[in-house]
């Protein structure tokens, strides 16, 4: 285990982590047999190749889709690494929160056969559907969950759907302890546990599950014949890419996580290849693939239409909105809709300029924002832009908030009180507590150590590392998850009473992330019994 005084040591200087942050490896010759570029993307293979090795991207897919026809689909570099079966453009990635806007157009599908309507409140048709505010619970519709506008759920609900072995059904009925992060229809809330609920919805209204839903209406007439909503579909040999990861200035693997039980929001894997059919649905004649007609010209606009109003956070400056599944802005004055996709090991970028009948698709297999470089290239190429330095924007946009994540983490240690020991032994700190969103938490003892498990999943794993007092470091033993910190509480008779987790957004101190730790919440677990 790394120390936080050598990790945080007034040695690491900024050009140090310059060079962890880029620790690079020599990509695998271009697969035969690959599809060339046409001629608009001159050049394209030599910048992605060069963006692949200085950001330590193991695979990468790309997708073209220019007037109705797949212009470019293929691979580059390796599913795992150190082996040596190419990426090409049949590989299937998680493309993450890029799965939103299929729950979105199952909904629209059901919309279209008269079976719902976007405005129906949600308890409609999931009557035990409940939030902390009463008003919210009886009014919330379905454009509501779609759009981001309950006010519930980027923070507490990304902890929630890690409940792996909690099913949706139990996941909705959690969501009544969901605590508000701005009031019912007053801004932007990102949530992928409303998804979630989006994902019930198309079951109880179609009696299919969001997963047979999306296979048999979705995927079967797109001809998606290998795209999936669960990584347990995938087989151990098959054509599919391996998540990856930074770990102090190394690209490592790391293991897939299953988290099926808010798939609906996140969990579909397909390749560059059989997503050119999705992209050419919202692309052309709206709704419509080679003469098969999915869903009706007006959904689909409804679907691109601004929902709700979210701050631009794009290289292309300006205003954006949230429609239902897509994030809509501009980009060279034309109309973008878009979506990235990041969870553990995987990041994705579709992005779709419906008035050139354009759209792009980067699948990568660890964290980078190289992806948003390689989009913009293509773009520009297509619309006539001489090319700009979007790998050294996206690059320098890292290293500022590498920067600022690492100042906050210094920040941390520097607050840490030296010499102190914890109120009671180690021992007393057992026990099994309870929380009525998160459930349930246990604390061991094991080889002289506190360990924490939370709902008795191995992912979900953490060794307690004395930090001050009666404060702890949690440390994740699935190395791709935030470390976090974690203390107890004692009652009036002077025992341990409770367990408080602050669940941060954002890495803090161990792992390598872009973002300072700038958004938290606090849950307090109270004890319920003694555990060996």
């Amino acid at each position: 285990m790394i120390k936080p005084s050598r990790l945080f040591s007034c040695r690491w200087t900024y050009s140090l982590v310059l060079l962890l942050a880029f620790a690079v490896w020599v990509l695998p010759d271009t697969v035969a047999g690959q599809q060339a570029p046409p001629p608009e993307l001159e050049g394209i293979e030599a910048f992605i190749e060069a963006g692949m090795e200085e950001w330590g991207i193991p695979g990468l897919g790309v997708a073209v889709v220019r007037d109705d026809e797949v212009v470019w689909a293929r691979g580059f570099g390796v599913q795992r690494l150190g082996g040596d079966a190419a990426v090409d453009e049949n590989t299937l990635f998680g493309v993450a929160s890029v799965s939103k806007a299929f729950t979105a157009a199952a909904l629209g599908i059901l919309v279209d056969e008269g079976l719902l309507h976007w405005d129906d409140p949600v308890v409609k048709h999931l009557p035990d559907f409940r939030l902390k505010d009463p008003l919210a619970t009886q009014e919330a519709t379905v454009r509501d969950l779609l759009a981001h506008r309950v006010g519930v759920g980027r923070m507490t609900g990304n902890r929630i759907r890690w409940l792996p072995s909690r099913d949706r059904e139990e996941l909705v009925y959690r969501m009544r302890y969901l605590e508000p992060e701005q009031s019912f229809r007053n801004g932007y809330v990102y949530s992928n546990v409303m998804y979630m609920v989006a994902g019930q919805v198309v079951e109880a209204v179609s009696g299919l599950t969001w997963d047979e839903f999306v296979a048999e209406r979705i995927f079967g007439p797109l001809g998606m014949e290998r795209s999936n909503t669960s990584i347990t579909a995938i087989g151990p040999d098959e054509n599919a890419a391996w998540p990856h990861q930074e770990f102090e200035g190394q690209v490592e693997e790391i293991e897939r996580r299953n988290f099926d039980n808010v798939g609906p929001s996140a969990s579909i894997n397909t390749s560059v290849a059989e997503i050119t059919a999705w992209m050419r649905l919202h692309l052309g004649t709206p709704g419509e693939v080679d003469g098969v007609r999915l869903l009706e010209p007006g959904t689909v606009r409804e679907m691109h239409r601004a929902q709700n109003r979210i701050p631009d956070s794009g290289l292309t400056g300006g205003l954006a909105s949230y429609g239902l599944g897509w994030r809509l802005s501009h980009y060279e004055g034309r109309r973008q809709s878009q979506h990235g996709g990041a969870t553990d090991g995987m990041n994705t970028n579709l992005v779709l300029l419906p008035e050139e009948n354009l759209g792009v698709i980067i699948t990568t297999n660890t964290f980078n924002s190289f992806m948003n470089a390689a989009a913009n290239r293509i773009l520009d190429r297509y619309l006539g832009i001489e090319d700009r330095p979007w790998d050294q924007q996206v690059r320098q946009s890292y290293l500022a908030s590498y920067g600022r994540a690492m100042a906050q983490r210094e920040a941390i240690e520097a607050r840490r009180q030296e010499g102190t020991s914890t109120s009671v032994p180690l021992e007393a700190f057992q026990g099994t507590y309870e929380d009525d969103l998160y459930a349930d938490a246990r604390v061991r003892m094991e080889e002289g150590g506190l360990v924490l498990e939370f709902w008795g999943d191995e992912n979900e794993t953490l060794d307690l590392e004395h930090w001050h007092h009666d404060t702890f470091r949690a440390v994740y033993r699935n190395r791709a998850q935030r470390e976090k910190f974690v203390w107890f509480t004692r009652g009036e008779d002077g025992g341990i009473e409770g367990l408080h987790v602050r669940w941060t957004l954002r890495p803090v101190l161990l792992q390598v992330g872009i973002y300072p730790t700038n958004y938290y919440r606090v849950a307090e677990f109270r004890r319920t019994g003694d555990s060996p």
